[in-house]
């Protein structure tokens, strides 16, 4: 064997061995810590007792998919259907995703498989006059009817290289799609929860305010008849204004809770639907708690995170590819002539072959820097798969912590609603036999009132913090497409 051709084999071989290995990072997500619970503090395994109902942490349950359906209300359930049938911001988000998928498939297609284009020609042509030199002019036609194919070698994966970085691309946004949906459902259901309390919340301070205005014109009499001073009619009419001023606070926040809740679900503001009373909905008592090992794989944003990782790792090893030779094939056939007798003849046949093969050899440092930045990217990524993961981590944790604080203020509050409504109905009877002025009563009922507001707001909180909870937990049974599986 010659020194050439042991040197060509060799050439060969190495190649080989090059292609084979692995340009890039391997794309797998960095290890991330396990800890044995979610919060500074061990969650408890239930919450006190609030509202009649203590929720239960079941922890390594399967995330609930349509979670919202455990609040056992039919209009919440057809505000979210609705709201995933009509909402303009998600449908383009979907729309979105179905172009990059179409796009990725253009790219793999175009790229790993040969080209073949077509051409015809037909053409009638005359010289120029060129006097002594044969005739005066000369007028002919041409036909030409060819094939064309080209295809590049992706000897050391450059092409497999860039199309797995956008395979994992349009993973993002399918798993991105995925968060948009789960976010617009606790978005649904938080607003109408937020409505429901404050309509409670406006209907209550409503009797408020007539019970503070009775209250101040009883204060007012009895000034004029002397039997109260002035300080005290004025104290009563300052109190009764102070809270009547709440009033136009609690409705400016329920018109745009209710606006909000119309365009979530894809309707103008002014066709807003009717929203059920807060009493109506049933607080979940099961509420799954994934083990972090899972929520790694049942939340939608750290999934995300995870194919922008291989994104960027494919990116690398297209960067590094791109630095070895590549190698083209072109090849044409087809028939030609200037009549048609000659091109159906044999001697009217037309056809070309050839390879290229091109090496980069000095681009001003550019290659070196193209890959250096993709390595930076790379990091950059893997950095922010960290922190979604550990935000992930305190999202939970702040849940479970709301969960439990919420259940306690609750109890506290139902407590106190208990006590000033016993205190209310006593000043009550007692007024009636006549042992107590009415301001007496009005006082009490006024306390009572209050005591049910605090309550209310607590029930409302605890009812939305248990929506977050959910979202917090991602959707295991659900995970969306990947873009691999859409090809």
């Amino acid at each position: 064997m010659s020194f050439t051709c042991k040197t060509s084999v060799a050439a060969a071989v190495a190649a080989l061995a090059m292609s084979a290995c692995s340009f890039g990072p391997s794309g797998e997500p960095p290890a991330m810590p396990s800890p044995g619970h979610y919060g500074a503090a061990a969650q408890p395994s239930k919450t006190v007792a609030a509202g009649g109902v203590a929720q239960t942490f079941d922890v390594g349950a399967a995330p609930v998919p349509q979670w919202w359906r455990l609040y056992r209300s039919d209009a919440l359930d057809a505000f979210v259907d609705e709201g995933l049938r009509n909402s303009p911001t998600l449908a383009a988000t979907q729309r979105t995703l179905a172009s990059a998928r179409e796009e990725l498939r253009a790219q793999i297609g175009a790229s790993t498989l040969p080209s073949i284009d077509g051409a015809a020609q037909v053409e009638r042509a005359r010289t120029p006059i060129v006097p002594g030199l044969g005739p005066e002019q000369v007028q002919y036609n041409f036909f030409a009817g060819q094939i064309f194919t080209h295809y590049t070698f992706d000897l050391f994966g450059q092409t497999r290289y860039m199309n797995s970085a956008s395979a994992a691309r349009v993973n993002v946004q399918a798993f991105e799609l995925e968060a948009s949906r789960r976010a617009l459902t606790a978005n649904i259901v938080g607003t109408a929860i937020n409505v429901a309390a404050l309509d409670r919340q406006i209907a209550l301070t409503e009797r408020l305010v007539v019970v503070s205005d009775d209250a101040a014109n009883e204060d007012q009499q009895r000034y004029t008849l002397g039997s109260a001073s002035r300080a005290q009619a004025l104290e009563s009419k300052q109190s009764a204004a102070a809270i009547a001023a709440t009033l136009p606070s609690l409705r400016q926040q329920r018109a745009c809770a209710i606006h909000a809740l119309a365009v979530l679900m894809g309707r103008t503001p002014d066709d807003a639907p009717s929203v059920p009373e807060l009493e109506s909905l049933s607080l979940p008592q099961h509420l799954p708690v994934a083990v972090p090992s899972d929520l790694l794989r049942s939340r939608p944003d750290i999934e995300a995170a995870d194919a922008a990782v291989k994104a960027a790792a494919a990116d690398v090893g297209a960067a590094t590819a791109q630095m070895f030779p590549s190698l083209s094939l072109t090849a044409s056939m087809g028939r030609g002539g200037f009549n048609w007798p000659a091109v159906t003849s044999g001697a009217g046949a037309l056809w070309a072959i050839g390879a290229g093969l091109s090496q980069p050899i000095f681009h001003g440092g550019a290659l070196f820097a193209q890959r250096r930045a993709s390595v930076d990217a790379y990091d950059a990524a893997v950095l922010h798969y960290k922190a979604t993961v550990l935000s992930a981590f305190q999202d939970v944790a702040n849940s479970l912590a709301a969960l439990d604080n919420d259940a306690q203020t609750l109890a506290s509050s139902d407590e106190a609603a208990v006590a000033a409504r016993a205190a209310f109905e006593d000043t009550a009877s007692r007024q009636r036999i006549g042992s107590l002025p009415s301001t007496a009563r009005q006082a009490s009922e006024s306390r009572y009132l209050n005591a049910q507001i605090a309550a209310v707001r607590a029930a409302g909180q605890r009812m939305s913090d248990t929506a977050a909870l959910f979202q917090s937990m991602g959707e295991l049974p659900a995970a969306p497409q990947s873009a691999a599986s859409a090809q």
